[in-house]
């Protein structure tokens, strides 16, 4: 269910699969739409043999990305005008990656309403693979 910045309060949480099972084939995708075709995101040899990883590791940015779509499926009227990641371990294919977050500040922007947020995002065990801020501002 999609919510108004205006109906947002100070506590207010969402939370929100942003990926299941994510597959090499979204990752693959994700090199050719962001032009990173660094070796570690889809050379397993590379990967493995030289980065000594176990897998091939999803992009950072890739990740940032399916962790802001739970602004943007939960707030309909925001537009994002801040967010800031702290990338705290890899992200692996076959992850199911669970975004959340919480409404830290409410403000006003000549007019129109600001929201604060914090992001966590855990994969399938639990453990953290993204935290950050978010900043939306309604739409005049």
């Amino acid at each position: 269910m999609s919510t108004k910045i205006s109906e947002l309060s100070v506590g207010d949480t969402r939370e929100s699969i942003v990926v299941r099972d994510l597959s090499r084939t979204q990752i693959v995708m994700y090199a050719g739409a962001s032009g990173d075709f660094n070796p570690l995101h889809s050379d397993e040899v590379y990967s493995v043999e030289v980065a000594g990883y176990p897998t091939v590791i999803a992009h950072g940015q890739l990740t940032m990305g399916l962790a802001a779509k739970l602004f943007t499926d939960w707030i309909v009227d925001g537009e994002l005008t801040g967010f800031g990641v702290r990338f705290q371990r890899q992200v692996w294919p076959g992850d199911t990656l669970t975004a959340t977050a919480t409404i830290t500040a409410v403000s006003d922007d000549e007019g129109c309403r600001v929201v604060d947020l914090d992001l966590v995002t855990v994969n399938q065990a639990g453990q953290p693979v993204v935290t950050g801020y978010a900043r939306l501002r309604e739409y005049n």
